[in-house]
């Protein structure tokens, strides 16, 4: 890539961010309209990345970006191929017309420029999760789509339903990312790349591994959680507490889709295994069926649409680990069209209720002449959902039915669960374009009209490129969905299926879906009862689940606070200690890595001799003393003794320190001991003074058995030869030691100073606290 191409790649990336920042302040100045100017952010992203596109078409990958951190190979960089880009377009292309959207949306609303903003940088966040290429940008901007989806989601955080299901999406998506995170490190073990352009050479390597099921499987924890696979697709609904242009942007190009990509990026390096080919057709068939009976038992408009999405991500990932010849198309296909259809529906749903005052199904009709440009792209947006030509759904459908259908038992099951699916997303198409438009009018909350053009330029525009797109498919495969294919394959593909139908199996089964789709859609109302008798004889579901776990987590979390914080400090202190005897014991017994026992110097002078002599005597007097006060003079002893040993070896320095320092301690101590009330002797029963000095022995130990390695390791002279050399020729002091506590570790030094101040200060406060007392 050039440097002006990739300099302003790196700008294309940044400017959702930038855009976040102004949206407040451009809110207040101009109101409502600041989403032409704000749209404008995406809308010059979608050309910049469109420019691209000839590149790609073409099979070749543009990388480029920046180093962070050479020395770990981690970058700032970008892999852009048929994949990448797709969703670039998508992102961008969708959510330029979501921008708009929210003006029209919000129009009023009071925080409507932290609308702005936190949708700038959720899209953000999405540009460059699908973009990155090095593992640690995918993870960031992974968690960071989290993050933002949560504000979103809880953008109206007076209610307690937004707050539930904002903290419910960031725990099942943030806990994915850990997943993620860990697939992730796992994968640089096995391979040592951190980069998926490198990755992708990987495969053979990646598939013969001993950790390639543990590998797999948090993968799959990560993209999972994200795309809302069963038994993690409750929290997707439940996302639809957010406003409207949040869950069009949400269920068409972004986040929910983020563990497919992942998915379809990986499929080159661990696809074509039987893990691979079992576990996400099995999840994503479960998924698919789970989500459209869930759709079908539903009245409001949002969530019978939030269910075929879950739904449809169960399709995705049926295709992307079914392995067989036309699979990986119909996953292109099917991931093009949702986005556009799903994106229109969405906006159409808001738009009604924007505009009628309600959402539930049963409550409106008669809308068409009230509304007629939107009852117009809820029919297109329908028709292509529903799999009808010549829209671009019809296109997927049909790639659908020719990669599952076969003879074999497995085959039979996925297109039949394919088929049951389709038929009930057909039927929620419909249910949710003609029901609310057609029939006698209905009385609504609010008197219904025509949108403004902000609310329907969006549905409008996606509505009629689901239609564009299948009427020249050809030139839709060549720019967008062969390259698409081919990326996620790992090797060149082919997309040529059209808009006219063909006689064959997968036409066979088309009829089979609509003829079972129309049956469903003129006795919905039987079907929703039957489905909310099965859901009702089923009873526990995930959601539940989750409220459960989250109240047994918290009744974990205030047991261990009960058992670790109990408010004793001869806990808190016994249970300190006791660690660190475990953490300077434990590894050598388990290394063998003791140190030598020190040999008794037979030379050693009667002056050092009678320090050491002097220094046991004290140790004596402290197990002995009478009361607390002797203890703790007789403690002094230790401290007068290291300090002799430093004078006799020559630091006169540092012996006057250790001076100061014991006998501040000594009276400091000793203040203590006659202010507080204390009893003058231990009471402790002798099992504790046991437990305790086994401890106390074992810290002692401990430390002297470190040490003693410590020295006789090899000593490194790099330090004291850099002090040697600089003590005076830069802080022109003779005094080595002076030199390295004023001058070399000046800040150090201050922020010992303040410590022993503040010690001293909480020390006089007890003091005055229980001598007021008394």
């Amino acid at each position: 890539m050039l440097p002006d191409t990739m300099g302003l790649t790196f700008l294309a990336f940044c400017l959702p961010f930038l855009g976040a920042l102004v949206a407040p302040a451009l809110t207040r100045l101009l109101g409502h309209n600041a989403a032409w100017p704000l749209a404008l952010v995406p809308a010059a992203i979608f050309l910049h990345f469109l420019g691209f596109n000839a590149e790609v078409a073409r099979g070749e990958i543009v990388t480029g970006g920046y180093a962070w951190v050479p020395s770990y190979n981690v970058s700032f960089s970008w892999l852009i191929d048929g994949l990448s880009l797709a969703f670039l377009l998508l992102i961008s292309g969708i959510g330029t017309l979501i921008m708009l959207y929210a003006g029209g949306y919000l129009k009023g609303h009071a925080h409507q420029g932290r609308f702005f903003s936190f949708i700038l940088m959720f899209m953000g966040a999405m540009l460059g999760l699908v973009a990155s290429d090095s593992f640690l940008m995918l993870f960031v901007f992974w968690e960071l789509t989290s993050i933002t989806s949560f504000l979103l989601i809880g953008f109206d955080h007076a209610r307690e339903a937004a707050r539930r299901a904002a903290l419910q999406a960031l725990v099942v998506t943030g806990g994915g990312g850990l997943f993620l995170l860990a697939g992730l490190l796992l994968l640089w073990n096995v391979t040592d790349v951190t980069q998926l352009s490198l990755l992708m050479s990987f495969g053979a390597e990646v598939r013969a591994s001993p950790f390639y099921l543990p590998l797999l499987f948090l993968v799959l924890g990560g993209a999972f959680t994200k795309s809302a696979q069963f038994p993690f697709h409750f929290w997707l609904p439940n996302a639809m507490e957010a406003p409207t242009p949040v869950s069009a942007y949400l269920h068409s190009a972004t986040m929910v889709k983020a563990g497919v990509y992942l998915l379809m990026r990986l499929n080159p390096v661990m696809g074509g295994t039987p893990a691979w080919e079992t576990i996400l057709p099995a999840f994503g068939g479960l998924t698919l069926l789970v989500g459209a009976v869930l759709a079908i038992r539903q009245t409001d408009l949002k969530l019978m649409l939030a269910y075929t999405t879950v739904a449809s991500l169960g399709l995705l990932v049926m295709l992307t680990g079914f392995g067989s010849e036309h699979a990986v198309a119909a996953a292109a296909l099917y991931l093009v069209a949702h986005s556009l259809f799903k994106g229109a529906l969405f906006m159409v749903a808001g738009l009604v209720d924007h505009e009628a005052g309600t959402r539930d199904i049963t409550r409106l009709g008669g809308l068409r002449r009230a509304m007629p440009v939107t009852f117009l792209a809820a029919l297109f947006a329908a028709l292509s959902m529903a799999g009808l030509p010549p829209f671009f759904g019809f296109l997927a459908k049909e790639e659908v039915y020719a990669a599952l259908a076969g003879g074999s038992l497995r085959a039979v099951a996925f297109t039949v669960a394919a088929v049951i699916g389709n038929g009930l997303m057909f039927a929620v198409a419909f249910a949710v374009a003609l029901k609310p438009f057609l029939g006698p009018p209905a009385k609504t909350p609010k008197h219904a009209h025509e949108g403004p053009a902000l609310l329907w330029i969006g549905p409008m525009l996606l509505a009629v490129l689901g239609l564009v797109s299948g009427l020249f498919s050809a030139v839709t495969h060549g720019l967008l969905t062969a390259p698409l294919a081919s990326a996620i394959a790992g090797r060149p593909e082919t997309v040529t299926v059209s808009a006219m139908p063909h006689a064959g199996l997968a036409l066979v089964l088309s009829v089979v879906t609509i003829v079972f789709g129309i049956a469903v859609f003129l006795f919905i109302d039987k079907a929703r009862a039957a489905a909310n008798r099965l859901i009702e004889d089923i009873g526990w579901g995930p959601d539940r689940g989750f409220d459960q776990a989250m109240a047994g987590l918290v009744r974990a979390a205030a047991a261990v606070t009960r058992l670790v914080q109990s408010g004793r400090m001869e806990i808190y202190m016994t249970a300190t200690f006791a660690a660190i005897a475990l953490a300077l014991l434990v590894p050598p017994a388990v290394y063998g890595e003791w140190p030598r026992l020190p040999v008794w110097p037979a030379d050693m002078p009667f002056h050092e001799l009678a320090v050491m002599a002097l220094a046991v005597l004290g140790i004596g007097a402290v197990l002995t003393a009478s009361n607390r006060l002797t203890a703790i003079v007789a403690l002094g002893i230790q401290g007068f003794c290291v300090a002799m040993l430093f004078l006799l070896f020559g630091a006169p320095d540092l012996a006057f320190t250790q001076f100061m320092i014991e006998t501040l301690s000594v009276v400091i101590l000793a203040l203590v001991m006659t202010r507080l009330k204390l009893t003058p002797r231990d009471h402790r029963p002798l099992a504790e003074k046991i437990a305790d000095a086994v401890i106390a022995i074992a810290c002692g130990l401990g430390f002297s058995l470190y040490l003693l390695k410590v020295t006789q390791g090899r000593f490194d002279t790099a330090l004291t030869d850099f002090f040697n050399l600089y003590s005076k020729t830069i802080a022109h002091g003779a005094n080595v030691v002076n030199v390295i506590i004023v001058d070399f570790r000046g800040t150090d030094t201050l922020g010992e100073i303040t410590v022993v101040m503040v010690t001293g200060l909480a020390i006089l406060s007890i003091i005055r606290i229980r001598k007021g007392r008394a």
